[in-house]
């Protein structure tokens, strides 16, 4: 919808000038020559999303019709507009709740970027307000499924760090919940009415990605027909969540230290810098450690990064957990797709708990989805399982029958290779279930070679 703003000025001049020069960038204006009359459209409930409002006016001035305007709509944007002499006032009227001002006389398209920047922060303060509404309970510390004893150490953890300031690191395979993880910390830290932003590195490609998290100008480059608020801007005075942050290029690692270290960002094709103020909890499914030692990853960030580390357990590291899991599932899912699956076979949950889990939680919760959707009944059998999980394929072991550790790397590819398998060679479905960006599998896919299953439709 066209963005409606209200502009109050006695002035008929310099009313019309700046009704004309808004409506020129496409918005709706409603003009009054007098504030008594656009306060009388507000509390009776007018559509409007912001007020551009003069200070001298006879009557109502500019400053009791903010006052009056925050009693009825208090987050509505404002902005008053002053003469050069009265700056001071009005710099004064920002601590009473006015989002702005400019001094007469008003350069217009300095208008049109104020009143843009304050649109754009309110969509995005209302969006996140609606978030934290609908998610407050989900991201609840006692609200993430799991109670066997790694994942109350973990908890534990979360409690301490979740009030102080400190950079988050989390760690852990695709599909244990780093996303979760790190919401809750928000949720449950003094910036949780602040917005968090969530930004998959290895979902955005490179080139793009800058732009993303930094913003930029207009004509920055071809295609940047206005200014953008990037993502770390839009983290001010809440969290920022870098999820795979391994796949950063090395100049995005250079900037982002550099932001970490000074506070403030530069959007591409600008030179203000702008102070920025959000609190980061990074994640990744690598060893970043080895990575520095090999030269992927540079190493001062990595220790920016590693004030608090937090690590997930994979799901084959806590089978107890996953009776919880699977009714937490199971009733998600009945309530969800609208179905009355009560139970699952108990020769079902044995095997669930057997299995090895390449995908984690994500991989069970995908499963649940599955089961609970072609159920023919009130009871989930092991003929409803598919075959790879009813005869799931164990780690190798000794000639003596006992388990051997593998490298990581060779549990990865196994994991990578058996959920393209089992997604028919879909590599898009594949990274969705493994919870890394298709660059990053079709990478590995490369590094594999000759043993790659075929590609699937969609990939």
């Amino acid at each position: 919808m066209t963005p409606v703003i209200f502009l109050v000025d006695d002035d008929d001049g310099s009313r019309d000038a700046m009704k004309r020069a808004l409506e020129r960038v496409g918005y709706t204006v409603h003009d009054f020559g007098d504030a008594v009359a656009a306060l009388e459209r507000i509390e009776a409930g007018d559509a409007v999303d912001a007020v551009v409002s003069d200070v001298r006016m006879p009557g109502m001035d500019g400053y009791e019709l903010l006052r009056r305007v925050r009693a009825v709509r208090p987050s509505l944007p404002f902005l008053l507009v002053t003469a050069y002499g009265d700056v001071e006032e009005a710099v004064s009227a920002l601590q009473d709740g006015a989002d702005d001002y400019l001094t007469k006389p008003v350069k217009m398209q300095e208008l049109r970027r104020r009143v843009q920047l304050h649109l754009e922060r309110r969509v995005l303060t209302d969006e996140n307000r609606r978030l934290r509404q609908r998610l407050a309970k989900s991201f609840g510390f006692d609200e993430i499924v799991g109670r066997s004893k790694p994942m109350e150490a973990l908890f534990e953890k979360m409690r301490i760090v979740a009030p102080a300031p400190s950079t988050v690191l989390i760690v852990g395979e695709s599909g244990t919940g780093k996303e979760l993880v790190a919401n809750a910390i928000h949720q449950n830290s003094p910036r949780a009415e602040g917005p968090f932003v969530p930004v998959n590195c290895g979902a955005i490609p490179g080139e793009i990605l800058e732009s993303e998290l930094f913003g930029h100008e207009r004509g920055a480059f071809t295609g940047a027909h206005q200014r953008r608020i990037g993502l770390i801007e839009t983290a001010s005075g809440g969290t920022l969540f870098l999820d795979e942050i391994s796949e950063l290029s090395p100049e995005l690692q250079v900037k982002l230290l550099r932001v970490l270290e000074d506070r403030t960002i530069t959007r591409v094709g600008g030179s203000t810098r702008i102070p920025v103020d959000f609190r980061l909890v990074a994640a990744t499914n690598r060893n970043l450690e080895s990575w520095v030692a090999e030269g992927r990853f540079r190493e001062d960030l990595y220790y920016r990064l590693k004030v608090v580390t937090l690590r997930i357990p994979p799901l084959r590291e806590r089978p107890d957990d996953i009776p919880a899991l699977v009714q937490h599932f199971l009733e998600t899912f009945n309530r969800e797709l609208g179905r009355e699956v009560r139970r699952l076979q108990p020769s079902v949950l044995a095997v669930l708990r057997k299995y090895p889990w390449p995908g984690n939680v994500r991989e069970l919760r995908n499963l649940m989805e599955s089961l609970v959707l072609f159920a023919h009944g009130e009871e989930i059998t092991l003929e409803d399982l598919p075959a790879e999980y009813r005869m799931p394929v164990s780690a190798p072991s000794s000639t003596s029958g006992e388990w051997v550790p593998r490298p990581m790397a060779e549990i990865e590819k196994e994991a990578i290779l058996k959920t393209l398998q089992y997604t028919g060679g879909h590599r898009a479905r594949a990274a969705q279930l493994l919870g890394i960006g298709l660059r990053t599998l079709q990478r590995k896919l490369k590094e594999y070679g000759e043993n790659v299953p075929p590609a699937g439709s969609g990939s």
